[in-house]
Order: structure tokens, then sequence, then C-alpha cells
């Protein structure tokens, strides 16, 4: 995957000390599954090989997720020593990246929940984060859904819990404007934006956005 050499690609400089630049890189998966390094295949209602979707181990942290069409995905490629060389303060960043972009753009009033990671709006998880951290230098990053379609997360038991649902800000939108049209791709350039905007806030950042091939 072109994504996963660019990240090699990145980190190897930043390790290397050739190159001191954050780098952010914001795409769309085709429908997968993700497993963290050390995820319970219990949470997975089906046998990887009747999967609907391929699915991956990868070396995030965090249990099953579901990524596809309509869910914004960021990953920072960040050297903590240069920011704050705490990862719990870092992967809680990302998670108020998120709350500022959906109140500041979409006037949704969203949450993190005590003993539970990702953003929350009520009962609904609209938003993972998964990171890894190698001597501060941290990658992977937060997922999104701005258009997803939720089914595929019916199969699952997303990030290990059982008991809470999934949403995403064309539902929430839908739900509050009773069932008004979205234009997908509008909603989708909008989030883009905001989270682009938000992260950058955050994290005191000037932007350079250089657009990849997608091949």
């Amino acid at each position: 995957m072109r994504r996963l050499s660019i990240v090699k690609r990145r980190i190897g400089l930043l390790a290397s000390g050739e190159d001191h630049s954050d780098t952010l890189i914001a795409l769309q998966h085709p429908p997968v599954y993700t497993l963290g390094s050390d995820s319970n295949k219990e949470y997975l209602h089906f046998h990887k090989e009747d999967a609907p979707f391929e699915v991956h181990q990868i070396d995030r942290g965090g249990e099953v997720t579901y990524h596809g069409p309509g869910q914004l995905v960021m990953y920072p490629i960040l050297n903590l020593r240069y920011h704050k060389e705490d990862l719990h303060w870092y992967f809680r960043s990302l998670e108020e990246v998120i709350i500022r972009a959906l109140k500041s753009t979409f006037f949704i009033k969203a949450s993190k929940i005590e003993g539970l990671t990702g953003v929350w709006v009520g009962d609904q998880k609209v938003a993972a984060i998964g990171i890894r951290g190698t001597r501060m230098i941290v990658y992977h990053g937060l997922a999104l859904n701005v258009t997803t379609d939720l089914a595929p997360f019916k199969l699952i038991d997303p990030c290990g819990i059982k008991d809470r649902g999934v949403g995403s800000i064309k539902a929430i939108l839908q739900k509050e404007s009773n069932g008004r049209e979205i234009d997908d791709r509008l909603l989708m350039d909008i989030a883009y934006n905001s989270l682009v905007e938000e992260f950058a806030e955050l994290f005191q950042l000037s932007l350079d956005i250089s657009p990849q091939p997608t091949s």
C-alpha cells in the first residue's frame, strides 16, 4: 500500500534526524477490517476466511475496527520531542481535535467517555483513535465517520466495545434535520478542512498541503 510506504519513509527520516517536519496524511480506505497488534479475535462476528472484506492485523494499539468509504482517516507522523513527550497527552489531543471540529463546524456536541477511547455523541462512537509510538515518534491516528455506511460495524464489536453503538456525522445531521438530503462529497470536504484546521491549531503547525497520487 502506498500509504504504508510513505509512513515508513517519514518515520525513517524523523528517526535519523534527516527531516524534522511533521506530516499529516488524510485519506479514505476501501472497505477493510483492521486489528491492533494485540487484538482479541472474539470481537469478530465471522471467521476470517469468510470475511466480507479484507482483514489486516497492524502495529497500532486497540481492538478491531472498520475502515471504508465516507470515513475520514488521518495519519499524523510527529516527533513528540518537538511537542510534548507524553503519549497519553497526544492520544487525548487527537480526541480533542475531533471534538473541536464537530462543535465549530457542525454544531455537534461530542465528548470523551471516562474509561473508553475515541469521540462520542451520546452513546454512539463517531471517531476511533489508534496510535503507536517509537522513541517518541508517533504514527497511525484517527478515523472519523462522516458519510460512512455503518452496516459493516455490525459484524464486529468496534474497539472491543459490546454495549454501545457507532454513528456518523451524516446520520446525526439527518436526524436533527428530519432526514433532509445531504451532499456526501461536500460533507467530506467540509469535514476534511475542519479537521486539518483544528489539528494545525491545536499542535501549533503551519500547513503546506501537497496532494499525493492515489495509485
